[in-house]
């Protein structure tokens, strides 16, 4: 995986503009990514469906079908009560009137004749199917005649009514025909409420019954029975989206003349079922890659969570085919050339959508310009003008906003050659709404009142469409400035389908899902400032209108420049309580939904509550880097220092705003935690040329430091020169911590020029002992990550953070993960951080991330399906990282493979632009960090957690991502806490336990710390103890622990190294147990076989007691 940040293009949202953006593809020729069309036409070949075997047997019955609706008996007309009564007592089969059903005594007549023509349409016929689609059908159109319609029919439902008893009299002589051979039920077409159709499932399907290699492939599939009108029956000049055709409500009451688009266009769409027919036949004749680019739309669209039903966007693989099919005719809007390749077409749709929002303004094709602005704001307008229908009736305004923000994320992914391209376009799931959105609110809708209005969509449509109105005015209103980037509304999902035999259930009372996604700058701000009160009408004019929509919340206030607003002023701080409380407020004032607290239920403050994140934890992030601050003037002002300082860098996570606990002064109760820095001084010739004499250099040096920081602010800090656990005389030796009387603590390293040449030269020195060559190649990396590669990570990751707001807290989240699962301990923080970052810099399929929430999930995601084996993680931090660079570090984690197949020395790859080699975040002293089966693990974790997530939705309890499973252990050290806390204590006669209770005094010279030192700095205890333990057992025992709070080190035994013949120099502690064992490795060594030892686990652990002392409370076996 490899990220590099894309760069923003102004795009033209007008008509013009997207045919230029066309045109442009047009003439693009061949794909800039070549890899992107192989994979491509990879994934074609794997999808793609052998009808023959998955649909055996679709064509006999849809023959069968045809002979059985053939040979139905005719009958006159008749009133539709006396038809619908003769029908339902003789064959127990219900009519699947639309609502509102015709009254008993209606005057409406239905008839019944042999159908005008068949027609087998839809993917089936154009053979682009895929094997991941939800549901594989074969849809059959039988055209109703038109001696049996009246010209009249297309008012108040009369057409609807006679396809309903139409479909009827069809399914009753199906069910006579097939029998037990097939299921028979109703359900709607698209979730259209208007439109029944007949589905007929097989019983006993090939790919239920059958388990031989020759059915293998076989799917099951159902075939629908749609009714329609003939092409032409209805005058379509009356048809147009502004007409008023359903003349009565739902009461039977006059309705108040509102035009009834979704009505009309469901009319015109049921005459154009064959004459679309003939457009797809004709494109897929005109160009060969025709249908490939639709088997694209159909995954793209399928993966984002579209499709046909007016639930899932009302956007699917037919709007796409239309549309694709309608660029290719040319004409007014010729725009693309038949010869384009699959690849070509599908990105060339994607760019047209991409500056297309149907919402926004009409789309139009074909001959003439109808004015249709009026209409936007009760439906997208996707209009063709040669057939007179728009193709967008079945969707919302709000999912047009999103099918036209997801065409602009994949169209920055296709423009971006630095990043893998085919992965987030049709492989990565970008459905689940808590990696998409920052809020979600869950809106109740049972105590509405019934609906009395003429939109067949029902009450949570209409209401769906007033709450997107009035957050849409609320929330990205551009005058007050954007708040939200998009807004998307969740409709719930009509039933999939009943039998016949029974009627419909009634619609059930449901909620609405409202999907926010923040502008993460303007939903922090707390004060709104709307038209100005000055005394022009257009003033007074704009002033009563947002007055009006905002109600008592708004008051005018004075600005500068003695400038008078209408003004909004809001109680919450954080961005996500911001949004729920105008949220809250302006549905409780227009809609009055949330007049009581569980009718609006939101989520998504969840994660940040589990580490109490604030936006006042940047407050604290600046408050140290202002105590980092002092001190380097400290240091930089000291006169007597015999180099001049040239950079005094901070390495440590609280001065980059990525540490897990916020930096804290002053507290006795577990002592201050040093910020780390290194120094550099300027280059000199005094420098001895040794190792082991630079590190007494470095110590001496200290010791000066300490002394003249001492002198120059007496009684102000303190200082200590520390020893480092040095395993050789080479490597670094003693660190300078400062204690300032603040609280404020640091720990300064010393950076020498010299002694990286000195070890470039041991590394390259051919005469040297290997195992001296090798200490030296360690100390190199280590060397070079603590002076060169920190510095640089630590002022890439503040930059960072200062450019994306949610990028600290995400950091931070995803470390607590990283400890609750006790994980830490086996990964640098740095490797944690640039993981974060990468979800930042390559967010695809997505923008970048606006939230915690989002971010935290995606970082999951992206752990759960990162191939480490394979991949290398490259991060592009400098923005202008060659083609050449990238392969270059794929091909060295290539050549690690080979060389360690194992794994043992390099598992995970993490590149920089700066840190190209991809191991200076995952390796230590030569090894592998974490390991194989650590990492594993990690993978592991995350794709359960990722599964948790898109199982349990919005209603999952976000502690439960972050409850580590401890029965996995072999072994459970706990650790005494206070002997713990103990350790760390600040002063030396001041216990941690008892200060907790005592009040501090209110003079300071009552205060029994004043005038005490505090003590050197610590190590924490626990990381010690298990840095021995890791010494000394890390062959038997692999160990697991979190964060610094963590008083409970898991451990398991390394299947590795169990019960085995006797050797020696066996790894770790064994004991001799009964019997004899003679393997086939020992064979070649010793044809007598050996005793047979196993590991000595108890002793093992004892020693681990003995070791620990009192810092170990209890030792818990796993099974004792």
């Amino acid at each position: 995986m490899d990220l590099a940040p894309a760069k923003r293009r102004k795009l033209d949202h007008s008509q013009d503009g997207a045919e230029m953006v066309l045109q442009s593809a047009a003439s693009t020729g061949l794909s800039k990514s070549r890899a992107f069309v192989l994979e491509s036409d990879e994934l074609l070949d794997s999808v793609r469906l052998d009808y023959g075997t998955a649909l055996d047997g679709a064509d006999d019955l849809l023959h069968r079908i045809k002979g059985a609706i053939e040979s139905i008996k005719p009958h006159d007309a008749l009133p539709i009560g006396q038809a619908t009564y003769k029908l339902e007592k003789k064959h127990k089969i219900k009519v699947p009137f639309p609502d509102p059903q015709p009254q008993e005594n209606s005057n409406y007549k239905v008839a019944f004749a042999k159908p005008s023509q068949f027609n087998v349409v839809g993917s089936y016929v154009s053979k682009t199917m895929i094997k991941a689609q939800k549901d594989h059908g074969v849809d059959m159109v039988i055209v109703i005649p038109e001696e049996i319609l009246q010209e009249k029919d297309y008012l108040d439902l009369r057409y609807f009514y006679k396809r309903a008893y139409y479909l009827s009299v069809v399914a009753s002589s199906l069910q006579k025909e097939l029998g037990s051979e097939a299921q028979l039920s109703y359900e709607y077409l698209n979730g259209n409420p208007l439109c029944p159709v007949l589905a007929i499932q097989p019983n006993g399907s090939k790919a239920k019954e059958s388990t031989t290699s020759d059915n293998k492939g076989a799917l099951d599939f159902r075939i629908r029975i749609l009714p329609c009108a003939p092409d032409g029956f209805f005058p379509k000049a009356k048809l147009h989206l502004g007409a008023t055709l359903v003349r009565k409500n739902r009461d039977g009451d006059s309705n108040k003349l509102e035009p009834t688009t979704f009505y009309n266009s469901t009319l015109v769409a049921e005459t154009c079922f064959l004459p679309y027919l003939k457009v797809l036949r004709q494109a897929e004749k005109k160009c060969a890659a025709f249908k490939n680019a639709c088997i694209l739309g159909r995954i793209w669209l399928q993966q984002r969570g579209f499709g046909g039903e007016i639930s899932q966007g009302g956007f699917g693989h037919f709007e796409w085919a239309v549309l694709l099919a309608l660029l290719l005719q040319g004409g007014e809007t010729k725009a693309l050339s038949a010869s384009l390749s699959a690849t070509q077409l599908f990105k060339a749709l994607i760019q047209y959508l991409s500056v297309t929002n149907f919402a926004e303004k009409p789309c139009v094709f074909g001959p003439g310009r109808p004015d249709l602005e009026s209409y936007l704001g009760s439906t997208p307008i996707l209009y063709d003008s040669a057939r007179q229908l728009n193709i967008a009736f079945k969707m919302g305004p709000w999912s047009a906003a999103l099918l036209h923000q997801h065409a602009k994320w994949t169209r920055s992914l296709l423009a971006n050659n630095a990043v893998d391209q085919f992965n987030p376009t049709f492989i990565f799931k970008s459905d689940v709404p808590s990696h998409s959105f920052d809020l979600i609110a869950r809106l109740k809708i049972d105590e509405v009142p019934e609906d009395t209005s003429t939109d067949s969509r029902g009450l949570a449509w209409q209401i769906s469409n007033k709450a997107y109105q009035t957050l849409q005015r609320a929330l990205v209103d551009k005058e007050m400035g954007e708040r939200a980037r998009l807004i998307h509304i969740q409709t719930p999902a009509c039933r999939r389908s009943w039998a016949i035999t029974e009627g419909p259930e009634p619609r059930a009372k449901s909620s609405l899902q409202i999907g926010i996604l923040f502008d993460p700058i303007n939903m922090a701000r707390t004060v709104d400032r709307g038209p100005s009160a000055g005394p022009s009408a257009e003033e007074r004019a704009a002033c009563e209108d947002f007055r009006r929509f905002w109600g008592d919340k708004a008051e005018l206030r004075r600005f500068e420049r003695d400038t008078i607003r209408e003004t909004l002023i809001w109680t919450s701080t954080t961005p996500f309580d911001l949004c729920e409380e105008i949220i809250r407020y302006i549905l409780g004032r227009h809609l009055r939904i949330g007049q009581l607290h569980d009718e609006i239920t939101v989520y998504g403050d969840g994660l940040p509550s589990l580490l109490s994140l604030k936006p006042a934890d940047s407050a604290l992030f600046n408050v140290a880097k202002k105590a980092f601050g002092a001190f380097e003037r400290d240091i930089r002002d000291l006169d007597d220092l015999p180099l001049r300082v040239r950079q005094i860098a901070p390495i440590c996570p609280e001065l980059r705003q990525a540490s897990v606990k916020t930096p804290t002064f002053g507290s006795s109760k577990s002592g201050p935690r040093p910020l780390e820095c290194v120094i550099s001084f300027e280059a000199s010739g005094k420098w001895p040329e040794s190792l082991v004499a630079i590190q007494r250099t470095k110590v001496a040096f200290l010791l000066m430091i300490g002394n003249l920081l001492e002198n120059s602010k007496p009684g102000e800090l303190k200082t200590h020169v520390g020893l480092e656990d040095a395993k050789f005389e080479t490597e670094n030796l003693a660190c300078l911590d400062v204690v300032y009387e603040s609280g404020a603590s640091f720990r300064l390293r010393i950076h020498s020029d010299l002694e990286e040449s000195l070890l470039e030269r041991q590394v390259k020195d051919k005469t040297a002992e290997q195992y001296l060559r090798q200490r030296a190649t360690t100390l190199l990396a280590t060397f070079r990550r603590l002076y060169t590669h920190l510095p640089l990570h630590n002022q890439y990751i503040s930059t960072c953070a200062t450019r994306f707001p949610a990028l600290s807290p995400t950091i931070r989240l995803v470390k607590h993960w990283f400890n609750a699962h006790k994980l830490s301990y086996h990964f640098t923080e740095e490797f944690i951080e640039l993981v974060v970052l990468h979800v930042f810099l390559s967010p695809y399929p997505w923008d970048a991330p606006t939230s915690v929430n989002t971010g935290f999930m995606r970082t999951l995601s992206f752990l759960s399906h990162w191939d480490w084996r394979s991949e290398p993680l490259i991060l592009d931090t400098s923005g202008e990282m060659a083609a050449a660079e990238r392969s270059s570090i794929a091909t060295r984690l290539e050549a690690w493979r080979k060389i360690d197949p194992n794994m043992n020395h390099t598992v995970l790859f993490v590149a920089t632009a700066q840190e190209p080699s991809g191991v200076a975040w995952t390796a230590a002293d030569g090894q592998a960090k974490p390991s194989k089966v650590v990492a594993a693990r990690m993978t592991s974790l995350a794709k359960s957690a990722s599964r948790l997530v898109r199982e349990q939705g919005v209603e999952l309890d976000h502690r439960r991502l972050f409850v580590p499973s401890l029965k996995e252990y072999d072994v459970l050290i706990h650790l005494n806490s206070k002997v713990l806390k103990s350790t760390l204590k600040t002063y030396a006669n001041i216990d941690p336990e008892e200060e907790e209770e005592i009040a501090r005094p209110k003079f300071k010279n009552l205060d029994e710390r004043t005038g005490q030192e505090p003590l050197p700095l610590a190590q924490h205890p626990a990381e010690l103890f298990l840095e021995h333990l890791n010494t000394a057992y890390g062959g038997p025992l692999v160990f697991f622990r979190g964060g610094v709070e963590d008083n409970t080190i898991g451990a398991i035994w390394n299947p590795q190294m169990q019960r085995r013949n006797f050797r020696i120099n066996l790894p770790t502690s064994y004991r001799p147990v009964a019997g004899k064992k003679r393997s086939k490795d020992d064979e070649d060594e010793d044809d007598n076989g050996g005793d047979l030892v196993d590991v000595n686990k108890g002793a093992i652990l004892s020693e681990i007691a003995r070791i620990g002392a009192d810092l170990v409370e209890k030792i818990e076996v796993k099974g004792a």
